[in-house]
């Protein structure tokens, strides 16, 4: 079962996340997909670490090619977040840009066909009506694309908004 959870920044995401995984067979998997860069990226990481300390999880950071990543086992998986796997297979170390569409949505079939269950977690993007510039306006226009595709692929859809969850399609576990 793929699950799609999506909203805001700071809408709850995370949080209802982790409590549908909670409810959810072991063992539990959390795939960090951030790229801690500089302090306050290390800071957030370490936030996310202790919000998950005593949950039951294993840790696994990995910032691009979910295509070839392969799990230890069956189980549940919280993949946090596609933002940041969009931006880090969009962009390589020295800045150059490909297209990252392909290597997501594939990356994500490649972990859903290994587990029983999945969160992916993912911003709502394009909706505030900017135009931004060059390079950020296509990683825009990537994640849209890329959410529009998990969207369909999704058994499930949630959007949180001020931590409610607003199901969008199918049904999340009880």
């Amino acid at each position: 079962m793929l699950i799609l959870l999506t909203g805001g920044s700071a809408s709850g995401k995370s949080s209802y996340a982790e409590d549908l995984c909670l409810r959810s067979p072991m063992p539990r998997f959390y795939l960090a997909a951030m790229q801690p860069y500089g302090e306050e990226g290390a800071l957030r990481v370490e936030r996310h670490r202790k919000l998950r300390a005593g949950k039951g999880f294993e840790t696994i950071e990995r910032y691009r090619d979910y295509g070839s990543l392969v799990l230890p086992e069956r189980g549940t998986v919280l993949l946090e977040c596609i933002c940041n796997l969009t931006a880090n297979e969009m962009f390589d170390d020295d800045g150059n840009m490909t297209d990252p569409r392909e290597r997501v949505v594939e990356g994500v079939k490649n972990v859903a066909s290994q587990c029983d269950t999945l969160f992916v977690i993912t911003n709502d993007v394009g909706s505030d009506g900017i135009e931004y510039e060059g390079s950020t306006q296509e990683y825009v226009r990537a994640l849209g694309d890329i959410n529009a595709r998990l969207s369909a692929m999704a058994d499930a859809v949630v959007e949180m908004v001020a931590g409610i969850p607003i199901l969008l399609k199918g049904d999340v576990p009880a």
